[in-house]
Parts: structure tokens; sequence; C-alpha cells
């Protein structure tokens, strides 16, 4: 026969087929090596099933594989078992029962640790006794878990189509283990997506792959004399010395130590190559480089940044640098901000961004390490860099003992125990406030201090000249700019060492303004402190710094403060009802008013304990002033709108009242004119009753006039609405529902969010100078007898009722969409933009702060989308489950149990908390904080404290009233000492630090090597520009009257930028001040 026609018939398809119908799966595999007709012989359907099943004796496979070269090798370690998680299975339970090894489920099922059970439906565990499989049927699925293609055998016998829904095959699934491979080996999706096909669907080999490929480039960089390739690399930091005012004892003997070289040393951890020496996976190490040119960079007087040179000898199995490890061997800590290496082989620049204090070494229990500004999900993390994800988490939140240290590092909570200090006497004596129904309170940062030798439930507090030594983590301390700009802070000490001497400079009534010319004194000339003992007890206790921000010296000693907007062009517009409806719409508290939908007004306080509270207002004393429209129209037609404080202060007004405090619970009804403008209808005061609460309130309604006696009646009753307004903006709007709220999310961002994290990097910005400023404020602001206690009306019953309100504390309707619809001044409106329309259109705060609320959550959105594809990336995260469990069980731990908070179980979700919480720390607080010292530098507009009641008709007051209506204004509002005290304190409160970083800028325009984000984060910037400049439009409407007012002072506390100092607007990123 001819050779051609015995090849033809050789090689004829049926024949080829029978041939490779009798070779097992590798010997197919071979097979297709051969030739193209081979292969594709080889590679059939028909052929590679039938083959892959036998070894195993199995009845049936089902679905196909995204990469045929998922048939060619059938070893057992390609088969899992699917186990549904039910309610008590734990890893270690489930390896015991299918006698595997834990480590081998958690591997396979890319676990970080145990608590990655609790957020998944199932666990896929290996099949390592083939018995199993004999005349079973198995399914082919791309588990979005284990990351890779598994033959999964169901005990049930199928699949669960909800779990199939959620984990199996899909080119979706596909597409998400693909950007994971991206993120992890730093590469494009082309060379991803080439690993991964080469790799047989398993993203592990795939790094491996690419490692040994990174590792054998590496062995050219070799130079011909055998020497390593250097690396180069800049680190900035700045040192000690540079932020505590030249300490030139430190400077000296870091100078020793470099020169005994005790240096700084810095050590490279691989992300792609485990070291051989470790049994769980760490990276391996690269030599020690030190920092070069330490002496000579800087000198002892420069300021700022300081940059220093590294270099590092590079070592082949490193491959991809992914953190690094430092080491301080000097005497004093520095601060370091980056570290940046260049032309890294395969890399090019690599970026490490730092921001953390380093000590000597001889303070911490391990080195410090720090990551590259990429971005990982837990379970995306590099397998090397796992282990040291985890153990700095576990650092970071402490073991809960002992008092910590300026060094530590741990963040941790605790109650709100430190306000008091009951070791000086009863007066000074103050409720826990946290841990119980009676005084829930969201918790602060632990520091561990001794407890008070009176009361075992109090903590110890530092003395007064040691306040700003109260523990925070240091990472969370002000920088030195900001540390030098609120040096005044310890103006306590000025309440104590100068209270007499100011007293004694008072003209003609002791501790009293005679007359509003007395108050702006303050501003155009003031008061001249004339040499003694007064500066000498200044210049003692007071550092010359806080000195320059107190005490202007104008060619003299002058207690002189800036004049407020709110006196600048008019130093009695103020007076004006249309300025006094105006600024709740547009002035430092613009969140408290809302729309009346009954009449007369209701109390939700319990009628049993409170007797009658509900309001005494008639329909005939403003029936005249609804510009032709009976009430019930005008209710109907939301025009009528109450600012209503009567619940809130009742229950504590007894006991207010038995202090220097006397003082009204208040209503205050007002009509929305045509114009957009808010009108003053009437003032309810109302006090306990005398013979008991049970009986009810005692009420009293005042009318607006003008002239002669009761227009001054009428001036005391909107001085009393304005001192309830000023307490609950103060301990409420700004200190609860900003900063005290705030402080659980920085604490659990760190404690379980780690710094590769998407949402840390998201909401880190958003946390800076947090918890310091609150601990100053508990040592000497809302302390008992701090100056909280000495300005405003609720004295030593303050904190307790900020408690009393954090009772019905909502987390989602912090959003403010959701807080003006639970106000009534906003409605659903899918026509509105946003889909939400104001009732009040002319509402400077609410629109405003609309257009800010939806660009923070576009930009939120727009981010989050990135790094969470579905749902169920949501509830299979670790760390971010954790951090939200946390954030409602510990932090807000009071509130635990509240049907509100959300699960956290899709990315709405995570959206829309994320948004809340940017929300709070940024504008919100821009909004209720930095318009103090405009609006209420002028004590007179918005008085902090009444010391006597309304005169009644007859009495010696009363002719004041008429005889000298100033004076008498004046000895019924704040005195003049407490003025002093009071304005010295907003004005310090509304001033930008000169390192203040906005809404819409970061600290490092390289915070994450993620494109998408930063051109999202761009986006968002861009679009606060656009925000801006309409506001600055719309101040310039004279239609919109609310914008500017009789006073005219335009609305900008919502502009997004500011410059330092006292300027009336930017939003900065977080509650700093």
């Amino acid at each position: 026969m001819d050779s051609h026609v015995l090849l033809e018939a050789f090689t004829c398809r049926d024949t080829l087929i029978m041939i490779f119908r009798k070779l097992g799966a590798r010997d197919l595999a071979n097979a297709s090596c051969v030739c193209k007709l081979w292969r594709d012989m080889a590679s059939g359907d028909e052929i590679v099933r039938p083959a892959f099943m036998e070894p195993w004796k199995l009845k049936e496979i089902v679905g196909n594989p995204v990469s045929g070269r998922f048939w060619r090798d059938s070893g057992i370690c390609k088969f899992a078992i699917s186990h549904k998680i039910v309610k008590g299975d734990s890893v270690a339970s489930l390896a015991v029962k299918y006698s595997v090894q834990v480590m081998e489920i958690k591997t396979l099922n890319n676990m970080m640790s145990d608590h990655g059970i609790y957020s998944r439906e199932r666990l896929l565990i290996p099949i390592i006794n083939p018995n199993l499989l004999i005349n079973e049927t198995c399914y082919i699925e791309l588990d979005t878990y284990a990351k890779r293609e598994v033959a999964v055998l169901y005990p049930e016998g199928k699949p669960d189509e909800k779990l199939m829904s959620k984990g199996s095959s899909s080119d979706h699934g596909k597409r998400r283990v693909i950007d994971s491979l991206k993120r992890s080996m730093q590469v494009d999706d082309g060379t991803a997506q080439y690993y991964w096909s080469i790799s047989n669907g398993d993203p592990r080999a795939a790094l491996t792959e690419f490692s040994s490929d990174l590792s054998y480039g590496n062995k050219k960089l070799k130079c011909d004399d055998g020497e390593c390739k250097k690396i180069k690399g800049t680190v900035v930091l700045m040192k000690k010395n540079v932020l505590d005012f030249n300490d030139f004892h430190e400077s000296v003997l870091d100078r020793i130590h470099e020169l005994l070289s005790q240096r700084v040393s810095l050590q490279l951890i691989s992300a792609v190559n485990s070291d051989p020496s470790e049994n769980d996976l760490r990276g391996k190490l690269g030599k020690p480089a030190y920092l070069e040119k330490w002496i000579t960079t800087a000198t002892s007087l420069a300021a700022g940044e300081a940059k220093f040179e590294v270099t590092f000898d590079w070592d082949e199995e490193i491959g991809v640098p992914g953190a690094f490890l430092i080491k301080n061997n000097h005497h004093s800590e520095f601060y370091l901000k980056t570290l940046t290496l260049e032309d890294v082989p395969g890399q090019g620049r690599v970026h490490f961004v730092c921001n953390s204090w380093i000590y000597p070494a001889k303070r911490y229990n391990k080195d410090r390490i720090f990551f590259t500004n990429q971005t990982f999900l837990p379970q995306e993390t590099p397998a090397p860099l796992r282990k040291y994800r985890e153990e700095e988490l576990v650092h970071l939140r402490g073991n809960g003992e002992g008092e910590l240290k300026e060094w530590d590092r741990v963040y941790d909570y605790a109650y709100y125990n430190d306000l008091g200090n009951p070791d000086k006497g009863p007066k000074y004596v103050r409720p826990v406030l946290g841990g119980s129904s009676e005084y829930p309170y969201p918790r602060r940062g632990r520091t561990g201090r001794t407890v008070t030798e009176s009361d075992p439930n109090t903590e110890s507090r530092h003395p007064l000249l040691m306040s700003l030594n109260i523990y925070v983590p240091r990472d969370e301390r002000f920088g030195h700019l900001k540390m030098a700009d609120f040096l005044a802070y310890a103006l306590k000490s000025v309440a104590q060492f100068v209270k007499p001497e100011l007293e004694a400079l008072c003209d003609s009534t002791p501790n009293e303004f005679d007359s509003f010319d007395d108050v702006l004194k303050l501003y155009e000339g003031g008061f001249e402190l004339p040499e003694g003992p007064l500066l000498d007890n200044l210049r003692k206790s007071i550092p010359l710094e806080m000195l320059k921000e107190i005490f202007r010296n104008d060619g003299g000693n002058l207690f002189k403060f800036p004049k407020p907007q709110v006196i600048q062009d008019n130093h009695s517009a103020w007076r004006t009802d249309e300025e006094f409806g105006r600024e709740m719409l547009a002035g430092v508290n613009p969140v408290i008013i809302r729309r009346l939908d009954e009449f007369p007004p209701k109390s939700k306080l319990n009628s049993k304990q409170y007797g009658d509270q509900n309001s005494s207002i008639t329909e005939e004393q403003i029936k005249d002033n609804l510009d032709g429209l009976t009430m019930d129209e005008a209710i109907k037609s939301s025009r009528i709108f109450i600012l209503d404080h009567h619940d809130k202060l009742m229950p504590y007004l007894r006991r207010i009242n038995t202090t220097t405090t006397k003082t009204y619970a208040s209503r205050s009804l007002l009509f929305l004119k045509d114009d957009g403008t808010l009108k003053p209808l009437v003032i309810e005061l109302s006090l306990p009753h005398d013979k008991g609460d049970e009986f009810g309130a005692i009420s009293k309604v005042y009318t607006p006039a003008e002239d002669g006696v009761e227009g001054t009646i009428w001036q005391l009753a909107k001085a009393y609405v304005g001192v309830n307004d000023s307490g609950y903006h103060q301990l409420i709007s700004h200190f609860l529902n900003t900063h005290a709220v705030s402080e659980p999310f920085v604490i659990a961002t760190n404690r379980q969010l780690s710094v590769l994290h998407p949402i840390y990097k998201l909401l880190e910005p958003h946390f800076r100078d947090t918890m310091n400023i609150n601990a100053l404020a508990r040592q000497t602001l809302i302390n008992a007898g701090g100056i909280l206690e000495s300005t405003v009306y609720p004295a030593n019953y303050a904190m307790e009722m900020s408690s009393l309100i954090y009772k019905n504390w909502n987390f989602t309707e912090q959003a403010l969409p959701e807080d003006l619809k639970k106000r009534g001044v906003a409605v659903d409106d899918p026509k509105a933009p946003h889909g939400v329309r104001l009732l009040i259109k002319d509402y400077p705060y609410a629109v405003d702060g609309l257009e800010i609320w939806f660009a923070i959550k576009e930009w939120v959105k727009d981010y989050c989308s990135f790094y969470y594809k579905e749902d169920d990336m949501i509830q299979n995260d670790p760390e971010l489950q954790l951090w939200w469990k946390e954030v409602r069980e510990e932090g807000h731990g009071d509130l635990k149990d509240a049907p509100w908070w959300p699960k956290m179980k899709t990315r709405e979700e995570l959206i829309d908390s994320c948004t809340i919480i940017i929300w709070v720390a940024s504008a919100l607080h821009a909004a209720v904080n930095f318009g103090q010292y405009p609006y209420a530098g002028y004590l007179p507009n918005r008085p902090t404290i009444s010391r006597r009641f309304m005169p009644e008709e007859g009495s010696t007051d009363y002719e004041e009233l008429k005889s000298n209506p100033e004076k008498a204004f004046f000895k019924t509002i704040t005195a003049q000492f407490q003025t002093l005290l009071g304005i010295s304190l907003i004005e310090i409160l509304s001033r930008h630090s000169s390192d203040e970083v906005y809404l819409g800028q970061r600290d490092t325009p390289e915070w994450t090597k993620d494109k998408e984000p930063l051109e999202a984060f761009e986006k968002f910037g861009r679009k606060l520009a656009v925000i801006q400049d309409r506001m600055f439009d719309m101040n310039k409407d004279v239609n919109l009257k609310n914008r500017v007012g009789p006073v005219k002072v335009p609305y900008t506390l919502l502009v997004p930028t500011s410059e330092g100092g006292l300027t009336g607007r930017g939003i900065p990123n977080s509650v700093s001040i």
C-alpha cells in the first residue's frame, strides 16, 4: 500500500478519536502539543470530559470551564465539596467534619481569618478521599471566593440556585478575578489575562508564573562584576526638633547616635514571594538600608520637611515591593511622610504614603510597617502581605490594659467618664455618659488613666497646664502648624488667672455691660489691660504665641476682638424680626426649624410625668399676621414653621433655674411670606409649674412690637429664644451631632480597616484631628467647671442634657435629605433636582447643603463601585463587616439594638453610610461651627445665658425697662466676663488653621495608585468648584433675600474652600476644630 495512503488512513479523525479515548487527561495534554490536528482532536469535549471523569469513576460532569486547560489536569485538587454555612459552623469544626486541615479550607477559600466564614453562605471543602467521587455528579464553577475553577460536589445532589447565582462561573466572575490579579500584580488588563489563561484559571498559579518571570528578568540586572543593582529611594520626614520649637537637647543626642551608627534602617518586603523560612507565607525581607545624610541635610533651625536618600541592595527575589519595615535607632521620634523608590525592576516608581510618627525602636515591640499606596480588599491582598496586614490591625487594637503612653498607637473605646473630678468636691461630680440606658452616649478614645480616689467609675484628669498631653494616638494629634495656631485653646487658664482683674476693669457696674456702645468697645477700641498683676499672671500661665492670639498688641495691652460680620455693615440690623427669622435658615444653627403640621403645637413629653405641656398659643393671638389666611389654610399651604426648644429643655428646666441661670423653654412660630422670608408670629416662654412637674407648664405668649416697653419686652423674648438656641446649638447641633458621634467611626476604622482597604482610604481624610480636638474638649471645654458650663445656660447639666437627646439620635437621619424631610421642610419630588423639593425655596443652608450632599454621594458612589462590583463583595469583605459591627456594637453601643442601623449587605448601604460619615464630618460641621464668631461673636445677637426672668408689670425691673431699656437688656443676658470668655472661645473655634485640608482636597496627590478613583476624585473637585461659583452667584441675587439679609452677611458657610483665619467660609474635610 502507498505510504501516503497509509498515513492518511492512520491520521483519519475516527482513528485519532479511538486512540485518544484510551488516554488519560495528562496524556491528552501531551498529545495536544504534537500538532494542530492532534490538538484539535485532543481538545474536543467528547474526548476531554470522559478522560477527566474516568480516574474518579464520576457519573457526570456538568458545565463547561472558562479555560479549556481545565481538562488537562484531573488531579484530586480540582475537586471540592460545597458546604452550606449554618449557624454554629466554624472552620475548625468543618475541618474535623470533613477530615481536612484548617489551613487547606482557608487557602482554598481565600480566607484571611476565621471571621471570613460569617459573611459567606458556603465554603468549598477540599476533597482528599477519591471514594467520595465514585458515581457522583460534579459541577464546574468559577468560584468568586476561591477565585479558581473547581469541580464541585454537592452533598444534596445538585446546586442551590441562590448559591450558584452568588458564587458560580460567569463572565462577570472572570472579570472580577482578572481585576483582582491586575491590582495584585500591578499590571495592565492584557498582562493579567495572559497569566490567568496560562495558569489554568488559578490566580495563585498566575501570580507564581508572574513572579517567576519577574525573577528571571531580575537576574539580568546583575552587573558584570557580580554586584547587585542598587535601588535609590527618597524619604521625606520632619525631625522632632522642627516641630517642638528647636529642642536642642534632642537634636544633639540624635547626632551622637548617628555618629555611633545607631541609625534609621529600612527593609523592603516582597508582595509576590514568601520567605521560605517562614511558615505563615510572610513576604521575603530585603537587606537593611539606612537613611543617608542625616546630619548634613537639614540644620536644627530648619522648619518643615527634609528629604533624605536611601539606597537598597536589590534582591531579585523581592520581585515587587509591597511594604517596608522601619526602625528608628535615634534618641527621639520623627514624623515620616513618604518613601519613594525609583526604577524598581518591572515596576518603575513605587510610592509609600506614611504620615506617621516613628518613635525610637525601644518603644515598640515590633518594627513599624508601611504599605505601598496600592489598594486591596482583604481577600485580594497578595499572600506574602496578608500576615503583615492582619498583625498591624491587631497591634492597633491593643489589649485594653494599662495607661496609654504617647508612643502607643492604640485605638480603643471608653465611656465619657472623665468629665467630672469628684476629688475636688461634690460641685465637680458628673455622671458617667455611656454604658447605661439612663445616660447613653457615643464612645470616646480610651486613655487608660487611673480612676479617682473618690469614685472608682470616674477616670482621673490631667492638671490644667498638662491638658495638651492628654492621650490620643500620636498620629491623631495636631500637626505642628495646627498646634501653633491652636495654642490659644488653653484659654481656660485665662478664666482661672484673670477673672478678678477683668472684673476690676469694668466701669460703673462691675461685671456688666451698661449699653450696646460698651459692647462695641470690644471690637472698636478694646479693653486696655494695665501693667500689673493681670498681665504678670497671664505671662506666667500662657505661652507667648497664645498671648499674640488673644491679645492683639496694637501699641498697647488691649483685650480686643475683630468685629463680627453681623455688625460690620450695620450695628442694629441684627435686632430686626426679619434677621431673627433668617438666621434660622442661614445662621449658625439652621438645622432645627421645622414645619408645623398641627395647631396648637403638641408636646411629646410624658403627660403622666410632666402634665399638660401642649402650647397655650391661640389663633386669636396671631390671626392678624397671616396675610389674610386662616391658621388652617396657612398650615395646609406649608406656611407655618416652628423653632421648638420646649420638650428638649423642660425636663431639666427646674434644676437649671436653681443655678444662677434663669431661663425658659421656648416655642417660636413663624410665617413664610410671599417673598420667601420668615416673619415671627409669636414666642411662647414656659416654666415648670410651681406645684410640681405633673401640673404641667406655666406659659406666657409674646407678640411682635417695635416701640416702647412692649418693644423692649419683645427684644427680651427673642433673647430668651436665642439663649435656648445657643445652648442647644453648642451642646447638640455642634458637639454631640458632629464631634461626639464621629469619634466612634474614627476608632473603628483604625481598628478594623487596614490602610490598604479602599474604605479606609476613602474615610481617613475625614477623621483628621477629630480625636485630638475631642480630647482637648473633655479636658478644658465640656468638663465640670469648664468653659462650656461657664458660658451656656444648662451649666453643670449641659452634658447630661446632651445624653438625654442622644437617646433619639438616628444615624440614617443624619443624611441631609432625610433630615430635611423629617423636619417637614422638604418633600420627595421626582421632578425636583436630586428628587428633593424644598418647601422654603430660599433656605440657604438646605439649598447649598443639598448640592454638597449629592456631590459627596456621587463621589462616594464612583469610588465604591470601582472596588465593589456586586453586593456579595460587601457581604464577603471580613474587614468591612467587622468594622460595621464594631461601629454599631461598640462605638455606638448604647444604641446597638436600634432597628434603623444599615445591615451593610449592599453597595447602596455602603455608599449611603460613607456619604453620611463624610457629610457629618465635613459639611455639617462647617455649617454649625464656622459661623459661630460671625453671628455669635456679638453676644447681644445670640446670648448664651439669661440671668433673670422677664420683668413683671409693676416691678422695679419693669420700671427699668421703661427708663433704661439697654441696661435692663444687659442685666438679663450674658454677663460681661462670661461674654469675654465666650467670644474668646468661639473666635478660636471659628478660625481655620493654616494647614487645613478642605473638601475635594487630599494632603497628598498620590493617596492611591488606582487611576479610576483618582479621576473620580478630580471630577468631585471640579463639581465642588462649580457649586462654589453658583453659591456666589446666588448671594448676588436680590430676589433671594435670605442669602444676605438685613445684616448684609452673605451665606458662605458651605462654600467649599477658604484661606486660613476667620473667614466665615470653607468646608474642612474633618471635625478638626
